[in-house]
């Protein structure tokens, strides 16, 4: 086998492997981490007030996991251990009240964690209950609370493991994710000028050997099967890359939109703070945005998250916030509107206008989460705008739009 060093190379050469296509350069995945913290914390309390449904379905874990999913490649089928399955009664939180609230504890303790001793005690203790169905799968929650900590889990990663470091871990064993996560800690430490603080990057590399999209060293272990299995994931690999560029230039051109009408009606606008150094058109975002972000009247964690909001309009020269657009290409629809909720509830004067930006594919989805009752039953008015809608009607907003409140010619609400 080939050294650890030029594995790593490989791996970092190889412009559509997940270092590549998910790990860097990847705002998307820098958003989820904010968004599936809130996600988490949204469980604990559900759980706390009893609200937490029997089933997985409509469920705020529901909602974490499919922000997780979303991320893809590394986190394919990350939903699949938490489905309730009555016949096997697992996993037992849907029904075990002392088992709910031993999961809404291990939640909130390891939210709450100031380092990572803290999370291994609160392992061992979530272990020491024999929970049916709350194993390792939970790592790749803890991941995302603390991604220099602990690294993501499934059995493409295992198997990764296994092949790279000639161990044979087995899955589903809190014991045995423990000890993978020293091996991979260990030498994550001594390749870290290499890879990353973020323990994703050398999950990203076990996932990539254990689902045999890299190949190292002699190949001969692959049988006829396994190699056209290979190449078939090679080919469907690039076609999902593909579609994300595809999906990533059209998120560019609503913010472009939005941005170019916001600047037409006289505001100050600004994409979100990871996303200034986009553009479409052959315009550059940063050349229409306001060059600082105005300091908002609340603390700075809620401040971040409203700076990921997509495109912000703000009225001039102050740090009045007028209108809020999240762009909802294929995430979480549920993701846009809590951020445009952190907006709301921390710093809203009754002034602003909140849209959601959607394909015209996808208006079912938005009806239905708009229909939910936490944002039924607030008096955040949110409302919606097809691609289609704002695409054909950019031009004209801008010429003879006169305020905000020309956007409600093309938006709608439920």
């Amino acid at each position: 086998m080939s050294s650890v060093t030029q594995i790593i190379q490989q791996y970092k050469n190889d412009t559509e492997s997940v270092y590549n296509t998910w790990f860097v350069d990847n705002d998307q995945r820098l958003k989820a981490f904010r968004t599936i913290r809130r996600g988490i914390i949204q469980v604990v309390e559900d759980i706390k007030n009893k609200s937490f449904p029997n089933d997985f379905k409509n469920s705020s874990l529901e909602f974490v996991l499919n922000c997780i999913a979303e991320q893809k490649q590394v986190f394919v089928g990350v939903s699949h251990p938490f489905y309730w399955k009555p016949k096997l009664r697992i996993p037992d939180i849907y029904e075990n009240q002392a088992n709910k609230i031993a999961f809404g504890q291990f939640l909130e303790n390891c939210v709450n964690a100031k380092n990572e001793e803290q999370v291994l005690k609160e392992i061992v203790k979530l272990d020491e209950l024999h929970i049916k169905g709350l194993g390792p799968a939970v790592a790749s929650i803890l991941y995302f609370l603390h991604p220099t900590w602990f690294p993501p889990f499934n059995t493409a990663i295992v198997n990764g493991f296994n092949f790279l470091f000639k161990d044979k871990k087995k899955l589903g064993s809190w014991s045995e994710y423990l000890k993978i996560r020293e091996t991979l800690m260990e030498t994550n430490n001594k390749f870290k000028s290499e890879l990353s603080n973020d323990l994703g990057a050398i999950a990203g590399l076990c996932f990539e050997i254990g689902t045999q999209k890299m190949m190292i060293g002699n190949d001969d272990y692959l049988s006829e099967e396994e190699r056209h299995k290979f190449e078939k994931n090679i080919v469907k690999r690039q076609k999902e890359i593909i579609e994300e560029k595809k999906e990533d230039n059209l998120h560019s051109e609503m913010q472009y939109h939005l941005l170019k009408i916001g600047a037409s009606l006289g505001f100050d606008v600004t994409p979100a703070s990871n996303d200034k150094s986009k553009a479409f058109n052959g315009q550059n975002f940063s050349f229409i945005a306001i060059n600082k972000f105005p300091e908002l009247p609340c603390d700075k964690d809620t401040q971040n998250t409203i700076k990921l909001i997509d495109v912000l309009w703000f009225e001039k020269g102050t740090n009045n916030i007028i209108g809020a657009f999240e762009v909802e290409k294929s995430t979480s629809i549920y993701s846009g509107i809590l951020r445009l909720s952190d907006l709301y509830f921390s710093i809203s004067d009754g002034d602003e206008v909140f849209y959601i930006i959607i394909p015209d594919s996808r208006e079912k989805d938005v009806i239905q989460q708009l229909n939910r009752p936490a944002i039924k039953n607030s008096k955040m008015n949110i409302k919606y705008i097809l691609f289609s809608e704002l695409r054909a009607n950019c031009d004209a907003i801008c010429k003879f739009g006169t305020d905000h409140s020309i956007m409600d010619k093309i938006a709608k609400s439920v």
